[in-house]
């Protein structure tokens, strides 16, 4: 089954015993998202917040995949348990919702789905929204396993620089890849991971929603060689490198993994290499 859910499917699933539904918004405003809305919720979501909650407290990256300890206990606290068919989605479209997806995915959960176009498309399908998120009265029982091929380390990019089976993918664009532009965050050099490649996820987007399986595969067959055993994609923080990632899933691509400190990690790093 496709990553990804319509509005219309899970609202057919209320019924569900089992179904989860989690809000995965941030914050921060990611280059070219579309407008947030942050007064409504879809009714019976639960709130994961995956910049604070789900993260790891001892890293002063931004928002790195916590120990398997912490995301268990995180998970149960908001009542997640090992049947849950979870769904995510964030309040402006298909933006924050693909690193909770892939978060889930790599401590093992199989029934975890995207909501294509998140909020935006929920309200666009006519559906109702609530203002306040549910309450959980009971913890919950996951227990996931983590998965550390998922996210990487940048030993591990380092460690891929010169595999030839391997490709790393920046979802950031094209004029920050090629150090035409200073980094948003100071203190942080300009260029890429070297042998890297950019696939900017902004053209993968219509809207707030990715385009169509079609379209993204013309795109991906430009930048990304479907040859290679291993694709580990990168960005500015690991938010909208799981965008990337997520159209390469869609699109068949196998064997992903997420370097979870990305840019704001590789940039300020004197001892990592870079290439302009």
């Amino acid at each position: 089954m496709t990553p990804l859910v319509s509005p219309q499917w899970l609202h057919g699933q209320a019924s569900n015993p089992n179904l989860v539904i989690l809000d995965a918004s941030i914050d921060f405003q990611i280059p070219s998202e579309t407008a947030k809305d942050k007064q409504n919720i879809i009714p019976n979501a639960i709130r994961f917040d995956y910049n604070s909650d789900f993260s790891d407290p001892d890293n002063s990256l931004p928002h790195m995949m916590p120990s398997e300890t912490r995301f268990n206990e995180m998970a149960k606290k908001i009542g997640l348990n090992n049947e849950s068919v979870i769904i995510v989605y964030d309040n402006s479209g298909t933006f924050a919702s693909p690193r909770a997806w892939f978060m889930l995915k790599a401590m093992g959960h199989k029934d975890v789905f995207i909501l294509d176009g998140g909020l935006t498309e929920w309200k666009n399908s006519g559906f109702e929204v609530a203002q306040t998120y549910a309450t959980q009265k009971q913890k919950g029982n996951f227990n996931g396993v983590l998965n550390t091929d998922y996210f990487l380390s940048a030993q591990q990019v380092l460690d891929k620089i010169e595999d030839d089976s391997s490709l790393t993918v920046d979802a950031r664009g094209l004029a920050r890849f090629k150090a035409e532009t200073e980094e948003p965050r100071a203190g942080i050099r300009s260029g890429h991971i070297p042998k890297s490649v950019c696939q900017p996820f902004s053209e993968l987007m219509n809207g707030h929603k990715l385009k169509p399986v079609e379209q993204l595969k013309s795109i991906l067959d430009q930048s990304i060689e479907p040859s290679k055993d291993h694709y580990i994609f990168s960005c500015g923080s690991g938010v909208t490198a799981c965008i990337v990632l997520l159209a390469s899933k869609v699109c068949g691509h196998e064997n992903l993994s997420v370097y979870d400190g990305s840019w704001t990690e590789w940039g300020q790093r004197p001892d990592l290499p870079i290439e302009k």
